[in-house]
C-alpha cells in the first residue's frame, strides 16, 4: 500500500476536487468521521454542509499556513477490498497517524486503474492546536506496514525492493496491474533516453503503448499544464484510465520534464550526443517499397519511426528513435533531407507505384524505373540524391552534413561607420 500526504491553504479546493469526481460518477463518498450528516449514517453530499464540519476548527488557528490534510491511500490492484474494508483501512490509518479524533472524510475514487481512497481533514485540533507532523513520511511508512499485516495486503516495500530497475518493455493490458506496468516503463525511458521536446518523449512512448497527453488549464487565474498516461493496443487505441503524471512522481510531470529536457538541449547544443543513424534511415529510405516496409527495414537495425498525421492524411511530423544509443529526435535534426515533407512526398510516391510493380522490382529498382516522375523542385527531388542509385552506401551521413556545415561562408560584418 502507497500513502500520500500533502498539506494545503484551500479546504474548498480539496473538497471540491473529491466532490466533482462524486458529481462525475467516478468516485464515491465511503464514510466520515464527525461531520454534519444530511444522510444516515453517511457524510453530507453538500458540498456546504461538509465545509461547515470543519469550521471551528479552522477559525481556532488562523496563524498555521497550511491547515489542510488530503492523504490518498492506494493498495495494489491486487488487493481487492470491498468499500467496507476500505473504510475500516482509512480510519485505523487515520488513527495510527494521529488523526483518529478528527473530523474526515473519505472518499472511494475508481477512475484509475486501481480503485483508491481519498481522505480530508485537518490538522488543528478542538483547542485550535496544530498537531506535530514530525517525522510524518516515515510514521506513515510504518502504519502502512502494519496495515498490511493486519488487511493482509501486498508489501509496497517488498515488491519495491524485487524489482529496484525498471524495465523497459511494452505495456501489455491483459497482464494487469497496469498502472504499475506505466511507471516502470516511464521510469525506464527517463533514465536511459534522451529527447529535446514533450512530442520527441510522447513518440517514443507510443512505441510502448502507453500514450502521454498534455492538459491545459487554469486554478484560480493561474495557466498550468498537466500530463495524463494512458494505456494503448498496438494500434494506439486507449485500453485504459488515464492516470495523472502525480501518481508516477514529480519527475514525470510537466516541470520535472521540461528541467530535463532542458538539459538535453544543452547537452546537444554543446556536442554531447547527435543522431548518428542518418545512413540506415537513407538505406531503408532507397530500398522500401511503402511504408509498413520502411518501418520493417527500421526495426531490423534498432530503429522506430513514429509519423505524425493530420486527419486527411497529411505527414507534418517525422520522429525517430535509435534504441542502440537511447535518443530520440524529430527528423528534421538529422537534415531538411528527412523532414516530414519529404516523408509526405515519398508515402505518396510509394502509394502511387502499382502493386504489381512493387512486387516484380525491388526498391532500388523502382526507383530507376520510376524516379523520373518525382516532380522538379519538390520535397522529394531535392533529397532524392541520398536514396538514388548513385548512392553510394559507403558514405558516412555525419561526415557529409559536418562537411557542409563546415563549407558554409559566414555573412561577412558590416563595418561600423565612424561617424563624423
Amino acid at each position: 500500500m502507497v500513502a500520500k500526504i500533502s498539506h494545503g491553504a484551500s479546504l474548498y479546493g480539496a473538497l471540491a476536487y473529491n466532490h466533482e469526481k462524486v458529481l462525475k460518477g467516478s468516485a464515491e463518498i465511503l464514510s466520515g468521521h464527525r461531520m454534519i450528516s444530511d444522510r444516515p449514517g453517511l457524510p453530507s453530499e453538500d458540498l456546504r454542509l461538509v465545509l461547515l464540519s470543519f469550521e471551528n476548527h479552522l477559525t481556532a488557528n488562523r496563524r498555521t499556513e497550511k491547515p489542510v490534510l488530503h492523504i490518498s491511500l492506494s493498495p495494489a490492484p491486487e488487493d481487492r477490498l470491498d468499500n467496507a474494508r476500505l473504510m475500516e483501512l482509512a480510519e485505523k490509518y487515520m488513527d495510527k497517524m494521529g488523526y483518529g479524533q478528527q473530523p474526515f472524510i473519505v472518499y472511494r475514487h475508481n477512475d484509475t486503474c486501481n480503485t483508491h481512497v481519498h481522505i480530508v481533514s485537518v490538522c488543528i485540533d478542538d483547542d485550535g492546536r496544530k498537531i506535530k507532523d514530525s517525522y510524518e513520511h516515515r510514521r506513515s511508512m510504518a502504519a502502512c506496514r502494519e496495515l498490511e499485516q493486519e488487511f493482509g495486503l501486498r508489501n509496497g516495500a517488498d515488491a519495491e525492493r524485487q524489482n529496484p530497475k525498471a524495465e523497459l518493455k511494452k505495456v501489455d493490458v491483459s497482464k494487469g496491474d497496469v498502472r504499475h506496468q506505466i511507471g516502470n516503463t516511464l521510469k525506464a525511458v527517463l533514465e536511459s533516453y534522451r529527447f529535446q521536446t514533450f512530442g520527441e518523449y510522447a513518440a517514443l512512448l507510443s512505441t510502448l503503448n502507453i500514450e502521454a497527453r498534455q492538459v491545459r488549464g487554469e486554478y484560480k487565474g493561474t495557466a498550468y499544464t498537466g500530463i495524463i498516461y494512458s494505456a494503448t493496443d498496438d494500434r494506439g487505441k486507449v485500453v485504459s484510465p488515464p492516470v495523472k503524471s502525480a501518481r508516477f512522481g514529480k519527475r514525470f510531470g510537466d516541470a520535472g520534464l521540461s528541467e530535463r529536457m532542458m538539459r538535453h538541449v544543452r547537452d546537444f547544443k554543446e556536442g554531447k550526443w547527435r543522431p548518428a543513424i542518418a545512413g540506415k534511415v537513407a538505406r531503408a529510405m532507397r530500398d522500401a517499397r511503402s511504408e509498413q516496409e520502411f518501418k520493417k527495414l527500421l526495426k531490423q537495425e534498432q530503429l522506430d519511426v513514429v509519423f505524425r498525421k493530420n486527419d486527411s492524411g497529411r505527414i507534418y511530423g517525422v520522429t525517430f528513435m535509435d534504441h542502440d544509443r537511447r535518443e530520440v529526435f524529430n527528423g528534421s535534426r538529422m537534415g531538411k533531407e528527412f523532414s516530414a515533407n519529404v516523408f509526405n512526398d515519398l508515402v505518396k510516391w510509394w502509394d502511387g507505384i502499382p502493386r504489381q510493380e512493387k512486387e516484380s522490382f525491388s526498391g532500388p529498382e523502382l526507383w530507376k524505373r520510376y524516379g523520373h516522375s518525382v516532380e522538379d523542385g519538390s520535397a522529394l527531388e531535392q533529397a532524392a540524391g541520398i536514396f538514388s542509385m548513385d548512392t553510394n552506401p559507403a558514405v558516412d551521413y555525419e561526415e557529409e552534413a559536418f562537411r557542409r556545415r563546415m563549407k558554409r561562408k559566414k555573412k561577412p560584418q558590416k563595418r561600423k561607420s565612424r561617424g563624423i
